[in-house]
C-alpha cells in the first residue's frame, strides 16, 4: 500500500527503508505498517540487495511507537483491531524472516514499539544523544513473550526486568553498556559509521552472511528444536559456491573479492 510516510529507496547493495511520519516522532499508522511489510518484502525478492537498513525521518526519532492519534479510525471495532493485528504481524514477520542483514539507524527517541522493531534488526547502532524505553508499565499494556523473549537474548533476564519495570528513558550509554546497541556514535557521523557497516557486510560473501543469520537464530532455540540437518545444509552450500572458489582465489591474489551469492 502506497504512502507517503514510508520512503523506500535502493542505493547499490543497500536497501533503505525510512519511517517519515517526523511530526509524530515517527510514529507507525496501519497504512504505514502495511507499507513496510510490501518494502520488506520486495528486498527479500531483491537479488541485488545486500543488506537493509530501517532508519527514521526528521532527526527526531528512529520510531516512537504506534500513532495513537490513529487509534479511534484504525483500532474502534474488534475487526479493526484485528485488521491491525494482522498488518503489524506481517511488517514484523517480514523482518524477523528477511534473509539479509538489517540494521537500524537510530538517532533520537527509540520507544516502545520503536525498540520492538531495533530489537528485531541484527544490528543497531544509535548516536549520543538517541533514548530508548518500553513504557507499557505506564500504560497498562501488556507485551507478548515474543518481544520479552528478543530483548531478553540482548539483554538477559535482569535488564529485560529493568526496563519493563521501571518504564524509564535510557540513553545510548546506558543501551550500550546492556548490549542493547552495537554501536555508539557521534551524532554527526551516523550516517557515514552505518554506511561503512552497510558496504563492508554487502562487499562480503552473501552466502556466509546469510548462512551466519539463519544459524544464530537455530542457537537461541532450545536444542530440541533445532534443525541441525538445515544447519549442515547451509553450510555445506557455502563451501560448495562459487563464492569460496573467488574467496580463496582473491585471498591467494591480493585482492579484493567479488563474491556473487552462489
Amino acid at each position: 500500500m502506497p504512502t507517503d510516510k514510508m520512503i523506500s529507496r535502493k542505493d547499490g547493495a543497500i536497501g533503505w527503508m525510512i519511517f517519515n511520519n517526523p511530526e509524530r516522532h515517527n510514529a507507525v499508522s496501519l497504512e504505514m505498517w502495511q507499507a513496510a511489510a510490501e518494502i520488506l518484502e520486495a528486498f527479500e525478492r531483491d537479488p541485488g540487495i545486500r543488506v537493509v537498513v530501517l532508519t527514521g525521518a526528521g532527526g527526531k526519532a528512529f520510531v516512537s511507537g504506534a500513532d495513537i492519534s490513529k487509534f479511534e479510525s484504525e483500532r474502534a471495532s474488534k475487526e479493526a483491531v484485528e485488521a491491525y493485528n494482522r498488518a503489524t504481524e506481517r511488517a514484523h514477520r517480514a523482518l524477523e524472516t528477511l534473509s539479509k542483514p538489517t540494521i537500524a539507524m537510530i538517532r533520537g527517541y527509540c520507544i516502545g514499539g520503536g525498540l520492538a522493531l531495533a530489537v528485531s534488526c541484527d544490528l543497531r547502532i544509535c548516536t549520543e544523544a538517541s533514548r530508548f524505553a518500553i513504557p507499557a508499565a505506564k500504560l497498562g499494556l501488556g507485551y507478548k513473550l515474543a518481544g520479552i523473549q528478543k530483548l531478553m537474548s540482548l539483554v538477559g533476564p535482569s535488564f529485560t526486568k529493568e526496563i519493563f519495570f521501571t518504564a524509564r528513558q535510557f540513553s545510548a550509554a546506558e543501551a550500550a553498556s546492556m548490549g542493547l546497541v552495537n554501536r555508539v556514535v557521534a551524532d554527526g557521523e551516523l550516517e557515514s559509521k552505518v554506511n561503512e557497516y552497510a558496504e563492508t557486510i554487502a562487499g562480503n560473501a552473501p552466502l556466509t552472511v546469510a548462512s551466519i543469520k539463519r544459524l544464530a537464530g537455530e542457537a537461541l532455540k532450545d536444542p530440541a528444536d533445532r534443525d541441525l540437518a538445515m544447519c549442515d545444509r547451509i553450510v555445506a552450500e557455502c563451501f560448495a559456491s562459487q563464492d569460496y572458489i573467488e574467496g580463496r582465489r582473491a585471498f591467494m591474489e591480493k585482492r579484493k573479492p567479488a563474491f556473487v551469492g552462489r
